[in-house]
């Protein structure tokens, strides 16, 4: 389905006032930013003035926001399945406004591996928090253990694994196109229990 340029049009007006309240700012404060007069704001906010490219890119960045995003429009396709990976327990999902990042989520019932020949590095940036249980994330030189609700952010050139402590835990991890890729060829360092192919 989309949007015709009405909607779209009180879309965007509606979307630069949610975002100017959501900072706490007024109308005042946003023009400020924005180096408009606030009559021209509230003009624009209230569908008095006609919306100009120029005055769109500069409402943007003065909102900390892109064009992009500020224009853009619900699609029909909002639900995505996960596909399964059920030999290795993993459901991923891709993440469509980044086509390159991927959501996955893992139970895992093995302690990280004990050898640091196990632990794998690779291009790349990964992010996790654990679900549930506890998980230990080995990082260089590092042991770290992650609980319940904590997350984990790292660049995945340290070389790094993970397992779980003191019985099953899951985690939902999210990786960047480089990271996303070293997984998808069995570089797995989430899959540290389970013999090498």
């Amino acid at each position: 389905m989309t949007q015709d340029n009405g909607e779209l049009d009180s879309l965007v007006r509606k979307r630069i006032r949610a975002l100017r309240v959501a900072q706490g700012w007024s109308l005042e404060e946003l023009a400020a930013r924005a180096q408009v007069s606030q009559s021209t704001l509230s003009r624009i906010e209230n569908g008095r003035r006609r919306l100009a490219l120029d005055q769109l890119v500069t409402l943007a960045r003065a909102l900390d926001t892109s064009l992009d995003q500020l224009v853009e429009t619900a699609s029909d396709d909002v639900v995505t399945s996960p596909m399964i990976d059920g030999a290795h327990g993993l459901m991923r999902w891709p993440v469509k406004a980044d086509p390159g990042m991927t959501v996955m989520r893992q139970r895992m019932t093995n302690p990280p591996p004990d050898s640091p020949s196990r632990m794998r590095a690779h291009p790349g940036r990964e992010w996790l928090v654990v679900l549930s249980g506890t998980a230990v994330l080995l990082l260089g030189n590092r042991r770290i253990r992650v609980e319940t609700n904590q997350a984990a952010e790292f660049p995945t050139m340290l070389p790094h694994a993970i397992g779980a402590e003191g019985g099953p835990c899951e985690i939902l991890g999210i990786f960047d196109r480089d990271a996303r890729r070293s997984h998808q060829r069995g570089d797995d360092a989430y899959d540290s229990g389970r013999p090498r192919r």
